[in-house]
């Protein structure tokens, strides 16, 4: 078979498969995200194979993994995709309205419970046909590549050091504070520094190996350490471990304060003063020109602008 007869083979469906089969590496999950049938998905696996002459997935323990061959192919067919968006829609102009762009978006849930409620709500009065896809931060994700990969247009979250490789927009800073259960013996009697650190500390689960957040990296700036005593990777549970124990939540004031009208919390300060936590968006020169993609980052910095407003919050 010569290059411009398999050239004339390959649709651009064909290579969305391709692009979502491999950073899935699932066929399952590839249909699904997909809106496919998975027999047809691993029809069109079977299209590709035969093309590239290469099995692309493999069998690896209880999952599949990419060949190297398939890893070559993940950004090319990224690269392919975007410019396909980018051919008519930013050409002439993006339009909310009348737009069908798929939007992805991973945020840390250490953000305020009610940022992406409300950014989904902006984007869907704005963009009634557009479609949201909502990522998590977790350990096993490497979000670098999937915005270079374009298996996601913007990250939202905090950093100690936000990376350099990508761009950045500032949003807002918050006060770092605590949030104890009403019964916590530092509500009736208060805390030192030292009585702060010994207590029972309850933190979000790294993000990536050796990871330690904000708070324990200041901390190990000033050669301190916290007594944590439970861990856990979905934060928006840890407010109501800390209503029922004596777990210290140390964290930013805007995230607290949603939730002492509804957990038997109180919100103190803390005795170590911490610099401001700082929340920002990344995202990959991939998408830095895009319209649309220009476009969903407005629409963050709009809903991070009203809720830090509304607690009063300087926007950063």
């Amino acid at each position: 078979m010569t290059s411009p007869t398999l050239f004339d083979k390959i649709d651009l469906h064909l290579i969305k498969v391709l692009h979502t089969v491999l950073t899935e590496r699932s066929v399952s999950k590839a249909a699904i995200r997909l809106g496919m049938h998975q027999p047809a998905v691993s029809a069109s696996l079977k299209r590709l194979r035969d093309y590239a002459g290469d099995p692309l997935l493999v069998r690896s323990g209880g999952g599949m993994v990419p060949t190297d061959a398939a890893l070559r192919m993940v950004a090319p067919a990224a690269s392919i995709l975007q410019a396909a968006a980018m051919l008519f829609s930013d050409a002439r102009g993006f339009e909310p309205s009348s737009a069908r762009n798929t939007f992805r978006v991973a945020a840390s849930d250490y953000l305020d419970p009610q940022f992406l409620p409300q950014l989904v709500a902006q984007i869907k009065s704005q963009a009634p046909l557009c479609h949201i896809e909502i990522h998590p931060l977790s350990a096993t994700s490497d979000y670098r590549v999937q915005l270079a990969e374009g298996g996601l247009d913007v990250v939202i979250g905090n950093w100690p050091t936000p990376p350099d490789d990508l761009h950045l927009g500032r949003l807002f800073g918050d006060e770092v504070v605590c949030m104890v259960s009403n019964d916590h013996p530092a509500v009736r009697r208060g805390w030192d520094a030292a009585a702060w650190l010994a207590a029972d500390h309850i933190a979000p689960t790294a993000l990536h190996p050796g990871a330690k957040g904000v708070i324990d990296d200041f901390l190990d700036s000033k050669r301190l350490r916290r007594n944590i005593t439970a861990r856990c990777p979905h934060f928006g549970l840890i407010p109501a471990m800390v209503a029922s124990t004596l777990l210290v939540l140390t964290t930013g004031r805007q995230y607290c304060e949603r939730y002492v009208d509804s957990l038997p919390v109180k919100i103190l300060s803390c005795p170590i003063e911490f610099p401001r936590m700082m929340y920002y968006q990344l995202w990959h020169e991939r998408t830095h020109t895009s319209t649309s993609s220009k476009w969903l980052r407005e629409r963050v910095k709009s809903v991070a602008a009203t809720l830090s407003k509304n607690e009063r919050l300087p926007v950063a």
